[in-house]
């Protein structure tokens, strides 16, 4: 999905914002910060923009992980009241549904195996995973929202080393790791 709506989404916000040094960046930032597309979403935008890999992931990741305390925070009251609204009530009964049922998985391991298991959910770069929708699985396992941070933090940069390899190449993404 992030690969088909990211492209347009370049084009929107460079049509919006034009493009060049700062409005690129500008933009992939506004792209990590949205759902579903997060930092592979901007990581895409990125390369289609030309902006190089070391400054497009650290401005990739803050802009997917701006959000996350905030979602940890209030998700489940959000998604509430989304779901009045007619035209969110279908995406937001796919979103509660599909982290029930993660949740619902990770309840049934041990303990210290739910914070791995939240690692790896938001590490697989594949639509209806990642930052966002790691929040409301961890919010749905009432995991305590520091240790949860940081857990989707971790996934979070997993996902966004291995989309990195994918669009700049693993070569470059190795040098630009030192």
């Amino acid at each position: 999905m992030a690969e088909s709506l990211a492209p347009q989404l370049t084009e929107f916000f460079t049509g919006l914002f034009g493009s060049g040094a700062g409005k690129n960046e500008l933009i992939i930032f506004l792209i990590s910060l949205l759902p579903i597309l997060e930092l592979r979403g901007g990581l895409i935008a990125a390369k289609l923009l030309g902006v190089k890999l070391v400054p497009a992931f650290i401005i990739c990741y803050i802009g997917n992980m701006l959000p996350i305390p905030l979602l940890l925070m209030f998700i489940k009251r959000l998604l509430n009241w989304l779901g009045k609204f007619k035209i969110f009530k279908g995406f937001v009964d796919w979103l509660q549904n599909r982290g029930q049922r993660k949740a619902d998985e990770m309840k049934e391991k041990k303990a210290k195996w739910k914070e791995w298991g939240l690692m790896a959910f938001v590490a697989i770069p594949l639509p209806g995973t990642g930052g966002w929708t790691g929040s409301l699985v961890a919010s749905l396992l009432d995991m305590d929202n520091k240790k949860a941070f940081k857990v989707i933090a971790v996934g979070v940069l997993v996902a966004g080393i291995i989309v990195a390899a994918i669009m700049y190449g693993l070569v470059d993404v190795i040098k630009g790791l030192f």
